[in-house]
């Protein structure tokens, strides 16, 4: 389990560098970011996959989608020009919240 979170957290990384190439991809029409994205999300599921080995597939999809979506939030306001308003904000810390609790559910089990 020492590795889980490590390797869960270059997943999400990955899953998080690759989603911000995404517009680089122009609709998978320029073969070099379309390359980034999917070789990124194919590193980020293999690392996931992984993961699981050590780590209940709940929890870590949990963490994995909480974690990505609250980072690409943040990555796309910083860096790809993105609004950010109170809603935006709230969405995210409830989102982030519920990882935190089923996370520590997952360690009470």
């Amino acid at each position: 389990m020492g590795l889980a979170i490590p390797l869960l957290m270059l997943a999400i990384g990955v899953e998080v560098a690759a989603t911000a190439a995404l517009p680089r991809a122009d609709g998978f029409r320029d073969p070099l970011w379309t390359a980034v994205v999917l070789g990124g999300y194919a590193i980020a599921i293999w690392l996931l996959s992984v993961v699981v080995e050590w780590m209940q597939v709940s929890v870590a999809y949990a963490i994995w989608a909480g974690l990505g979506t609250a980072l690409i939030a943040v990555v796309g306001v910083v860096a790809l020009g993105e609004s950010w308003d109170l809603t935006k904000v709230v969405a995210l810390s409830l989102i982030v919240v519920g990882v935190v609790v089923l996370n520590l559910h997952g360690v009470a089990h």
